[in-house]
């Protein structure tokens, strides 16, 4: 069943003869980073119509957090100096009207870029998906589906109804798109080629007229370490659940140094399977082999009914009340 499930997933990588569509792409580590304009061109040059609207400055580790802005921009200024002090709050690359930055949260620039920012531009269009990424490192299990910048854009998205997918990267170097070699192994530049082949298998294989996810639904995607000196270049896709080998934080004191740390623990918590297919393997034992893990997420986050009974029957007594002494406890 597993295989099967997988060699379904490859074929669909393999589709070609794709229609554009309209394409909102953002992710939490700037506007300015070089995986998100390596996607920005390659999405583009594959017929796409691409919106790139993202933060100002890093913002990782944000999850689902909306702040917003209170004044133009302040020292020291857009990420890689890419805006000076004492811009607007917003605003476009004075050479492509499609590049912009919003200097909030990735889950408010998601929303600002839908309510402000896409009537601007599209006018009556609308948006057919939206890109996150890809992220420098791997969100890879429940926790960092919370804490990530990129998933909080990404179903902040879904919140509003619109099909979502986060791509992430292990490769984690945090650096400008100016250091972009332009060569194919250059790791932005591998991972937007397999960012491009994703979003065009999944609108390949949409029949006109239907939506390309259903509504409350998004995927969590993640790249292996790849680039130069990695023999890793071309990871095959693998359809995976987001339980299964994911981790926790756990916080300990450093005998020399008298600080916390943290380490990563395996924990029930977040390795029990609840929903969706249960044969699956886990996205994070799969993306850390030469694989890219792609999980299927909901924002409905209501318990199944048969879990959610017991503790429901237990607690009748109380509802309807808001306190009640129980007798024989």
């Amino acid at each position: 069943m597993v295989k099967l499930a997988l060699a379904a997933f490859a074929l669909l990588a393999l589709a070609t003869s794709v229609a554009g569509i309209n394409i909102l792409l953002g992710n939490d580590d700037s506007w300015a980073s070089a995986n998100i304009r390596a996607a920005f061109d390659e999405l583009t040059k594959r017929g796409h119509n691409v919106l790139l609207v993202a933060p100002l400055v890093q913002n990782s580790g944000q999850g689902g957090r909306v702040i917003l802005p209170t004044t133009n921009v302040t020292a020291p200024g857009g990420e890689f100096g890419s805006v000076p002090v004492g811009a607007p709050f917003f605003g476009h690359d004075v050479n492509n009207d499609k590049m912009w930055y919003f200097n909030g949260t990735p889950a408010a620039v998601t929303f600002f870029a839908l309510d402000v920012i896409v009537p601007m531009v599209l006018g009556n269009a609308t948006i057919d998906l939206i890109v996150n990424g890809p992220n420098e490192g791997e969100n890879l299990g429940p926790l960092l589906f919370t804490l990530s910048g990129t998933m909080g854009a990404t179903y902040a998205g879904v919140y509003k109804g619109l099909p979502a997918i986060a791509f992430s990267a292990a490769n984690s170097t945090h650096r400008s798109f100016e250091t972009n070699t332009g060569l194919p192994s250059d790791p932005a530049n591998i991972a937007a080629n397999l960012t491009a082949n994703f979003v065009d298998a999944l609108v390949n294989t949409t029949k006109p007229g239907d939506p390309l996810l259903p509504v409350s639904v998004g995927i969590n995607v993640n790249f292996p370490t790849f680039g130069p000196g990695n023999p890793c270049v071309d990871p095959p896709f693998v359809l995976t659940r987001m339980t299964g080998g994911a981790t926790v934080d756990k916080l300990f004191i450093n005998e020399t140094t008298g600080l916390p740390q943290m380490t990563d623990v395996s924990s029930l918590g977040v390795n029990t399977a609840l929903n969706g297919a249960m044969f699956l393997p886990g996205e994070t034992p799969i993306a850390a082999q030469c694989m890219t893990s792609v999980s299927l997420f909901s924002v409905d986050y209501d318990a199944p009914s048969e879990t959610a009974e017991p503790p429901q029957q237990k607690l009748n007594v109380l509802f309807g009340h808001s306190s009640l002494v129980v007798q024989g406890m």
